[in-house]
């Protein structure tokens, strides 16, 4: 690792929290600990680390709380944040993504080197904007169904609409996108 990242690592179970912070230390990582979401947003705000590494369920803040509280202040709103459920309940899962957070597993299903590598993988997000083709592929269909122009231009300048996309994971070839205007940078649709 070129870059000595800094992640927070934000649990109250100390024993989980030591081995996460052996392991990204191991692995090249400035660490810093919180026992909960507030003393997490705390030193986040205080630090603005690379990334944090956060549970669900803790004392004061839990954290989807630390994730809402982050969002809201101008110094951690684009840290991107990584959530370990102990659980593993779908409805956690599903309120992690629609919260923005970049990564979410089980803990114990995955090993602590593969959650360094999942969030090294954060690091090497490869961004493309693509420029949409009026007669290919499935174009039109698009079109009717995000209910854009047919000549793919910007409502606000009429600029031509590109798709950017971001590589999430790269091994299994998986991307997010958004159809923007490059010009005035409006988002059209995700």
């Amino acid at each position: 690792m070129e870059k000595k990242y800094k992640i927070l690592l934000v649990d109250d179970d100390a024993d989980s929290r030591g081995i996460y912070a052996e392991v990204f230390k191991t692995s090249g990582f400035s660490v810093i600990e919180a026992v909960d979401g507030l003393d997490g947003i705390n030193k986040a705000i205080a630090n603005v680390p690379d990334v944090i590494f956060t549970g669900i369920i803790m004392p004061k803040m839990d954290g989807f709380g630390l994730k809402d509280a982050l969002s809201k202040n101008v110094a951690t709103s684009n840290i991107p944040v990584v959530m370990s459920s102990h659980m593993g309940r779908e409805e956690d899962r599903k309120k992690a993504d629609d919260a923005g957070v970049k990564d979410f597993f089980v803990a114990g299903m995955i090993t602590p080197k593969e959650v360094v590598a999942r969030v090294l993988n954060l690091f090497s997000l490869v961004k493309y904007k693509l420029k949409l083709n009026i007669n290919a592929g499935d174009i039109s269909r698009l079109t009717r169904e995000l209910k854009l122009k047919d000549d793919f231009s910007c409502p606000e300048c009429g600029e031509d609409l590109v798709l950017n996309i971001e590589m999430t994971n790269k091994e299994r070839k998986e991307f997010t996108g958004r159809i923007i205007c490059p010009r005035c940078d409006s988002g059209q649709t995700e």
